[in-house]
């Protein structure tokens, strides 16, 4: 699979936002809540979106977005698909802590929303889930719906997910400088299960993407899955950049 697809105004890429706000998401992370870690590296993230759809003072609609919150229950934070230019002029809500963290409901909504979509946007970038999570689920196992994510495809390529995963109990050693990480590799060794399941339902990096992180000055290997060890705020805010990494032409 190529993609390839450029990210324009007739070509908008669509990203899907999974966000667990689980009771464990209050905890401390550098100094603050984990969940205003993630908001904080999440708005930085839609803001580069912004950022890369303007063309003098019009922002064009060429992302796409969604965003799911989800504990026990589903939270559809912007109330359905919105264009970039759209969420810059809502802003995003402040997400609230709730309690158990059943990640299979939300992919479940996810995959409800791209059966809708997909007949849509054949010509369009293959869409990209980017899930964020700091803790083992409490409900169903959603390895089987994430799986069949993954096999649905358009034109560009299958649907990509990404999972960001907050924790200090992934990597025997903690990881000095982002810019220069390879990131996870197929190989690398993982301290804790349940990572390596997020693992194998962690999209190989395209090498557009890797294209455009490079450009960003992350020095992410060829080799490296879509998923990233969210140990402190660097590597939070490099895993909300990789989802918003979509190869783009100029707006029109």
């Amino acid at each position: 699979m190529s993609y390839d697809i450029l990210a324009n105004s007739r070509t908008p890429a669509l990203v899907i936002y999974v966000l667990d706000v689980s009771g464990s998401m209050s905890a401390n992370l550098d100094g603050q809540r984990r969940i205003d870690v993630v908001m904080n590296s999440l708005q930085a993230a839609l803001q580069q979106m912004v950022f890369r759809s303007t063309k003098g003072s019009r922002v064009a609609p060429r992302y796409r977005v969604a965003i799911f919150a989800y504990s026990d229950t589903v939270y559809d934070i912007l109330g359905g698909v919105k264009t970039i230019d759209q969420v810059a002029q809502l802003g995003v809500p402040v997400l609230d802590v709730q309690r158990r963290t059943d990640t299979a409901v939300a992919f479940a909504e996810v995959e409800s929303l791209l059966i809708k979509e997909m007949p849509n946007i054949d010509n369009c970038p293959a869409p990209l889930v980017c899930h964020m999570t700091d803790g083992e689920f409490t409900g169903s196992n959603p390895e089987p719906i994430v799986r069949r994510i993954m096999n649905m495809k358009n034109s560009d390529g299958h649907v990509l997910v990404e999972n960001i995963f907050i924790t200090d109990k992934l990597l025997s050693q903690r990881i000095a400088d982002p810019k220069n990480w390879p990131g996870i590799l197929p190989n690398t060794p993982l301290v804790n299960e349940y990572a390596n399941t997020l693992r194998s339902i962690s999209s190989p990096l395209p090498e557009s993407y890797q294209i455009m992180m490079l450009e960003s000055g992350y020095q992410m290997s060829k080799e490296a899955v879509m998923m990233i060890p969210g140990m402190n705020q660097d590597l939070v805010e490099l895993g909300f950049v990789m989802s918003s990494s979509t190869p783009t032409t100029s707006p029109i």
